[in-house]
């Protein structure tokens, strides 16, 4: 059955005890959601601690100009998300306790693979769009229950879960992969952010209303990217756990309360990992024929900084708000070594459009020089002197990728988001040409 189909007559079900009147609210300009408040059980429901969630994202990109194919071309990708926050104690009776469940959905094709990227070293973590990948399958990405302590001093969570939804969190605002969500997900090899869930857990202390340091703990199993496993449950194929650690700041400056967002953390995972480069001796393995070394664990660091810095009028929601974001992986075993990126955002940009947005960022995603020596006594060794020649292994460098937006908020339940995006070197290969792609986001509330 067509997967679109189905979300359709999910919806319906949950609605059908809407009357007349309620199915009247569909499409409201003025409503939260596109379905409306369902005669007013929504509203209900939410009073009784029940807040169920739908909502629907799209993402296409057209090729302009360059890239590996060098030809002009299109792709579309879309995400179904499902589940809802229960409030455990409106509907039991459990103190500061809530239910947080995520069902997500992927379909389409990425650009960024298909035509942008020599498929001979793939893309290292720009793609254009960003709600591709970790396979286009359902999955069960959250489903975790929190408690909190003392006025919310401690905080805890247990379930099903995505890394980079209570660590390294930042969000995302563009469709460029490289310039959303957590930093550290995009190239270690034992970070998943969502939609990929696994079963973990973290506590959070806050110290203040500002301040607050967290660790966690989370399974490591590769299984769970495989197509098939999108709701498995059991631990077969683990193969470590990753721990992470993190200190933040939230503050709100000045009169007006300009919010800012800092953060710094750290992981390490215990499960082996292969050198990119040297065997058990210190050698280069393609030049010896051995094999690579085993490391016992990984390791990464990251830091984040986003910072509001005018308002417009009295209005904190709006004003301009400049970001930095750096991860540091693993140089023994990681593509990249490290990746950064910078922007700014400009919410409410005009008296008529308050609820609107611009932004602009840039991202450099540097491949580890350890993993470039070894592509380049690959050709050496093999004799391999010419691009073109399909057995010659593209020497990657470095990438670097822009995206410039605006955001229609054209109703409470639907967002639109065209962009430009700009990439230098697709996949860090120099041979490759710079790419010139036409965006287009659309979120929708259901």
């Amino acid at each position: 059955m067509n997967n679109r189909y189905m979300m359709s007559s999910l919806i319906c079900t949950l609605t059908i005890f809407c009357t007349s009147n309620a199915q009247a609210e569909f499409f409201s300009p003025h409503s939260r959601w596109m379905t409306g408040d369902w005669g007013g059980l929504r509203t209900e429901l939410l009073e009784k601690g029940y807040d169920f969630q739908f909502s629907y994202q799209s993402e296409s990109a057209a090729s302009l100009a360059g890239g590996y194919k060098n030809d002009r071309s299109a792709r579309y990708t879309d995400q179904f998300n499902m589940g809802g926050a229960f409030d455990l104690e409106k509907i039991a009776g459990w103190q500061d306790a809530s239910l947080q469940l995520l069902i997500t959905e992927r379909t389409g094709r990425d650009i960024t693979n298909d035509r942008l990227a020599d498929p001979r070293t793939g893309t290292i973590g720009s793609s254009v769009q960003e709600n591709y990948g970790r396979g286009q399958t359902w999955r069960l990405t959250t489903f975790a229950y929190q408690q909190k302590f003392f006025d919310d001093v401690l905080d805890i969570k247990l379930g099903r879960l995505a890394l980079g939804s209570d660590f390294d969190s930042t969000g995302c605002v563009f469709q460029n992969n490289s310039l959303c969500g957590g930093l550290v997900g995009h190239a270690s090899t034992v970070w998943y952010n969502s939609p990929v869930g696994q079963w973990g857990g973290r506590i959070k202390i806050n110290f203040t209303p500002e301040i607050y340091a967290q660790v966690g703990a989370y399974e490591y199993n590769p299984s769970l990217l495989e197509r098939n496993n999108g709701f498995k449950l059991s631990t077969s194929g683990r193969e470590g756990t990753t721990y992470i650690t993190e200190l933040g700041w939230t503050p709100k400056l000045g009169e007006r309360g300009m919010a800012g967002k800092y953060m710094v953390g750290g992981y390490w995972n215990t499960a082996t990992a292969k050198d990119v480069l040297d065997d058990r001796h210190g050698d280069a393995s393609v030049v010896t024929g051995n094999a690579p070394d085993r490391l016992d664990g990984r390791y990464g660091i990251y830091a984040y900084a986003r910072q509001q810095v005018t308002t417009v009028g009295n209005d904190a929601k709006r004003g301009l708000s400049l970001f930095g974001h750096w991860a540091q992986y693993d140089k023994r075993s990681s593509t990249l070594d490290w990746q950064a990126q910078v922007g700014a955002i400009y919410a409410g940009p005009f008296d008529a459009r308050p609820q609107d947005a611009m932004a602009i960022g840039f991202s450099a995603l540097h491949v580890n020089p350890a993993l470039r020596k070894n592509q380049r006594l690959h050709n050496q060794v093999n004799a391999l002197t010419d691009y073109d020649d399909p057995a010659y292994q593209p020497v990657q460098r470095a990438e670097y990728a822009a995206e410039i937006h605006y955001d229609f908020q054209v109703t409470p339940w639907l967002m639109i988001r065209p962009n430009l995006q700009y990439l230098a070197n697709p996949g860090g290969v120099y041979e490759v040409d710079d790419a010139t792609v036409l965006g287009l986001t659309v979120n929708t509330v259901f």
